[in-house]
C-alpha cells in the first residue's frame, strides 16, 4: 500500500488534536455511531487535565488507498524534545497557524526544525470562525517566518488552506464551500512525497518513542527505514557508536489503524510501527536485523536548560500518605524517565539521598513531579536553578535566554514592561495588534523568567498572554532581584488553631487552614515584610471564666492562599523546598530547627564575603 507520513506541529492551544479528532471521523477511522471522546489522542490524565498534549502519539488513516501515518507533536516549548524526534519518522508536516494568534514562538521552534530537515510544510491557518480572525496578515506572518528562517525558494512556495478544525473542514479558498476535509486529505497525498526507502536492504528502525506495556514490556516505536520487518524475526540494537546493546526477537509486532494498534506479521519499509520484545534498547537506538552494520544517523536533542533537586522527604510527616519514599525508588523511577523522555538528564547528587533533574523547562519537570506523586511517590523538591555553560570562544560565562512574546491590553504595557526589565529582560519589538491590544516581544534570562508568570497573570488582570522559547545563550546577566518578601514559619508540631491563625493573618497572607498538619519549619504563610518570621500557630485561647458574648464568632479568617505544584516551584527562594506527596504540597525550610537555619545563614554569609 502506498504510504505518507506526515506531523501535525503548531503553538500550544492551536487547535492539533481537534483536528486529528475530525481527520480520524472523516477517514473512517471510527464506526458509526462510536463513542469517541473528544481530543482523543489525548489519552493521558494530565493531558485531559491541562488540555495540552505531553506525549507525541500517531496514528493512521486511510484516504482512497492511501494509508496516511499521522504524528500528533506537543505545542509546548517544554516538550521540544519530543518534537524533535518526531521529525526524525516523517516526510511532510502540517503546519497549524490560529487565524487570530498569528505565529507564536513556539510555531517558529518547530517550523525552524521541520525545514532544517528539508520538509516542505503544508500551512493550515485555523479557526477561521474566529470573530477576531485576520487570516490574510497571517499568511503574511507565516511567510516572513518562513524567509526569515533561511526557507529554500521550494519550501517558501507552500501550499495553503483555510480550515475550522473544531467544525472539520478545510478549503483552499477562505469562502469555500466550508464542507469537510477532503481538500486537506487530497493535498497530503498529493504534496507530501512517498518515504524514500530501500525495501531489499536489511531490516532497520530507529527507535523515536518508547512507553511501557503491562503485557509487552518496552514498547519501541519508529520507521521502518529499510527492509522488512517480520513477526519473531532475530534483531539486534545498535548505539550510536556503533556498539551492540542486546540481541533479540520481535515478539509483537504492531500497526497503527485509527486510534487502536493493531498485531501485524510483516511491515513494510516506510511504515510506522511499535515492536516488543526487547529489553535495553531505547531512544535513539537503531534496531534491525542481524547482518546490520552500521546504526542508522539520529537527530541530536537540544540540551536541558534548568535543573531542579529531588530528594526523600525527610520531614516529620514523611510516608504517611505516598507508598514510594526511598532514594532508591526515586532513583529507578528517575533513570526510568531518562529512557523515554530524551530532553530530560538525572544525575547523583552532591547531597545524601538527592538527585540533579534537568530538563528543558519549569513546565515538563513540573509534570515529571505531578506524575510520580499520582504514582505513590513523596518527595522534595529544591528551587529551579537554570545550567550556565562557559563560551568556547571567549571563556564567558552564558547562561540561557528566552524570547518572551506577551498580548496584552495596552493599560498593562507599562507594568510588564518595568517587570521584566527589573529581571534583566530587554524590549526588543512593540507594536499594536487591533482591539486595545500590544505585542511586546522581550529577550529575558531563563532565570529572570522564574515564578513570573503568576506575577503576570495578577498584573494583567488575567488578561495577558505569554508565550516563551528558547533562544540560546548569552552572556550573564547578573543577579535579579528574587522574592521581596519573608516567609511566616511555624515554630511547633501540632494541628493549626483557628484561634492562632486569625491573629497570624495580620503578619501576612497565609497558606494553610485551622486543622491542617503543620509542624516546626513549615512555612505557613507570606510575611508582609522581608524578613521570616517564626510564629506559633497552634496557640490555643487561654481558658478564664470570663466570656464576651459574640467576641469569638467574629474572628473571621481570610481564605488562604492556594499554590500549584508549578507554583509552589516557581515560588520558593533557595534554603526553601517544596513537599510534593500524594494528598499535598507543601513548603518548608531547607532546615528545619532555627538553630540550624541560623548558622547554615551564617555559613552563606561569610562565602559571599
Amino acid at each position: 500500500m502506498d504510504i505518507r507520513n506526515i506531523a501535525i506541529i503548531a503553538h500550544v492551544d492551536h487547535g492539533k488534536t481537534t483536528l486529528v479528532d475530525k481527520l480520524l471521523a472523516q477517514s473512517g477511522a471510527f464506526r458509526e455511531h462510536q463513542q469517541v471522546a473528544e481530543r482523543a489522542m489525548d489519552r493521558n490524565d494530565l493531558e485531559r487535565e491541562r488540555g495540552i498534549t505531553i506525549l507525541a502519539k500517531c496514528t493512521s488513516v486511510v484516504w482512497k488507498d492511501v494509508r496516511i501515518n499521522i504524528v500528533d507533536t506537543p505545542g509546548h516549548a517544554d516538550f521540544g524534545g519530543e518534537v524533535e524526534r518526531i521529525l526524525n519518522m516523517v516526510d511532510g508536516a502540517i503546519v497549524l497557524v490560529d487565524a487570530a494568534e498569528g505565529v507564536l514562538p513556539q510555531t517558529k521552534f518547530v517550523v525552524g526544525k521541520a525545514l532544517a530537515r528539508g520538509i516542505r510544510p503544508i500551512v493550515v491557518v485555523n479557526k477561521v470562525d474566529r470573530g477576531d480572525a485576520r487570516p490574510d496578515e497571517v499568511h503574511t506572518e507565516v511567510f516572513d517566518l518562513f524567509a526569515a528562517l533561511e526557507a529554500t525558494d521550494e519550501q517558501l512556495d507552500f501550499p495553503m488552506l483555510y480550515a475550522s478544525g473544531r467544525q472539520g473542514w478545510a478549503d483552499p479558498v477562505l469562502d469555500g464551500p466550508r464542507k469537510d476535509l477532503s481538500a486537506l486529505f487530497d493535498l497530503v497525498v498529493a504534496h507530501v512525497p512517498p518515504p524514500t526507502v530501500d525495501g531489499e536492504a536489511p531490516f532497520a528502525m530507529v527507535a523515536s518513542i518508547l512507553e511501557y506495556d503491562n503485557f509487552l514490556g518496552r514498547v519501541l516505536t519508529g520507521r521502518v527505514e529499510q527492509g522488512r520487518a517480520r513477526i519473531n524475526m532475530p534483531v539486534k540494537v545498535l548505539r550510536g557508536d556503533g556498539s551492540v546493546v542486546e540481541t533479540g526477537r520481535l515478539t509483537k509486532l504492531l500497526s497503527f489503524r485509527g486510534l487502536d494498534r493493531v498485531p501485524v506479521d510483516e511491515a513494510q519499509a516506510g511504515d510506522i510501527i511499535a515492536v516488543a520484545g526487547l529489553s535495553d534498547a531505547t531512544i535513539p537506538d537503531t534496531v534491525g536485523a542481524p547482518d546490520l552494520t552500521a546504526p542508522l544517523p539520529a537527530i541530536p536533542v537540544d540540551p536541558p536548560t534548568l535543573a531542579m533537586t529531588f530528594r526523600i522527604n525527610d520531614g516529620p510527616l514523611g510516608g504517611r500518605e505516598g507508598k514510594k519514599v526511598t532514594s532508591r525508588q526515586i532513583r529507578d523511577r528517575l533513570f526510568r524517565e531518562t529512557e523515554g523522555n530524551v530532553a530530560i538528564k538525572v544525575t547523583e547528587s552532591n547531597e545524601s539521598e538527592a538527585f540533579e533533574v534537568a530538563g528543558r523547562g519549569e513546565l515538563q519537570l513540573g509534570v515529571l513531579i505531578e506524575q510520580m506523586r499520582r504514582e505513590g511517590f513523596e518527595l522534595t523538591i529544591g528551587r529551579p536553578r537554570v545550567l550556565t555553560r562557559e563560551n568556547p570562544e571567549t571563556g564567558e560565562r552564558e547562561e540561557p535566554m528566552e524570547e518572551v512574546l506577551v498580548d496584552v491590553d495596552e493599560p498593562y504595557s507599562g507594568v510588564v514592561v518595568e517587570k521584566l526589565s527589573r529581571r534583566k529582560g530587554e524590549l526588543r519589538d512593540m507594536r499594536p495588534t487591533g482591539g486595545g491590544k500590544q505585542r511586546l516581544t522581550f529577550l529575558v534570562p531563563s532565570r529572570g523568567l522564574i515564578g513570573y508568570h503568576g506575577e503576570f497573570l495578577t498584573d494583567t488582570r488575567g488578561t495577558g498572554i505569554m508565550n516563551r522559547l528558547f533562544a540560546g545563550y548569552g552572556p550573564w546577566k547578573g543577579a535579579i532581584e528574587g522574592r521581596r518578601n519573608g516567609s511566616l514559619i511555624s515554630n511547633a508540631d501540632g494541628e493549626a488553631v483557628h484561634y492562632a491563625l486569625f491573629y497570624l493573618q495580620e503578619r501576612g497572607t497565609l497558606f494553610v487552614d485551622p486543622g491542617e498538619k503543620v509542624y516546626e519549619g513549615m512555612i505557613l504563610g507570606e510575611h508582609s515584610r522581608d524578613n521570616d518570621l517564626d510564629v506559633n500557630p497552634i496557640k490555643e485561647k487561654k481558658l478564664t471564666n470570663i466570656r464576651a458574648a459574640g467576641k469569638d464568632d467574629a474572628m473571621l479568617l481570610i481564605p488562604p492562599r492556594r499554590m500549584s505544584l508549578e507554583q509552589a516551584i516557581a515560588y520558593i527562594e533557595d534554603d526553601e523546598l517544596v513537599e510534593v506527596t500524594p494528598g499535598a504540597v507543601r513548603l518548608r525550610k531547607r532546615h528545619l530547627d532555627p538553630h540550624e537555619r541560623k548558622r547554615a545563614d551564617r555559613r552563606a554569609e561569610s562565602e559571599a564575603a
